[in-house]
């Protein structure tokens, strides 16, 4: 292919990647996939800043983690400081599908505690992927001062986190249980009854936890 043609092609990709049809873009970003160039992904970040259709953006980012990390973590990374929450969310959710740890920092305490849910549980979700093995502990103890945030969706996501940290996740359960604030001393119960117990749900775990709550029980195995 000349220059002159592969200049075309990008041309093309580009206007694939903005065009008002949905489908239209989607097939964009699977061609752009299919075929990766660097020069695509500048283009593709931004894209998956502004994309409102969630199975376009899924696709997006398909063709992010086929180009390479040295490519897309760097300007993945940045966007994670976005002021557009969409930006912010969609950028941790590529990094943790492309799982490369040197975007590992970029995980910072704020962004864990974002007052964006979905950016916060796209976060949540990421830094159990990039966490370097001696970086649980610590990132526990982070994930469990938002113990009590949300509605069930939130306290949900935040429950599967922690306990995919495995027992890194234990100390910081543990202090959480006795809390003052009874929301937070049920979400640690409910998560530590999940994590011992898989199959419990957490509909059940939650509602147990409340009650225990209620009657005066914190943490441990006889919550």
């Amino acid at each position: 292919m000349t220059v002159s043609e592969e200049e075309t092609a990008t041309a093309r990709a580009f206007r694939g990647l903005e065009h008002t049809s949905s489908s239209v873009r989607l097939q964009a970003a699977l061609a752009v996939g299919t075929a990766p160039d660097p020069r695509y992904v500048g283009k593709l970040v931004e894209r998956c800043a502004i994309e409102p259709e969630f199975y376009v953006r899924e696709m997006l980012t398909w063709a992010l983690t086929r180009h390479a990390p040295s490519a897309t973590v760097p300007a993945l990374v940045g966007e994670v400081r976005s002021e557009r929450p969409r930006a912010r969310s969609q950028a941790l959710h590529t990094l943790s599908k492309i799982g490369d740890r040197r975007a590992w920092p970029a995980i910072t305490p704020a962004l864990l505690a974002d007052t964006d849910d979905e950016v916060a549980r796209t976060a949540w979700r990421a830094a159990v992927v990039l966490a370097p093995k001696c970086e649980r502990p610590g990132l526990a103890v982070e994930l469990a001062k938002q113990l009590g945030r949300g509605e069930r969706e939130t306290q949900l996501s935040l429950s599967r986190a922690l306990i995919a940290l495995g027992e890194a996740t234990r100390p910081a359960l543990e202090a959480a249980a006795a809390a003052a604030d009874p929301r937070v001393r049920a979400h640690a119960l409910a998560t530590e009854r999940l994590r011992r117990d898989p199959d419990a749900g957490f509909e059940f775990a939650i509602e147990e936890a409340k009650r225990a709550v209620a009657l005066g029980g914190a943490g441990g195995e006889g919550g």
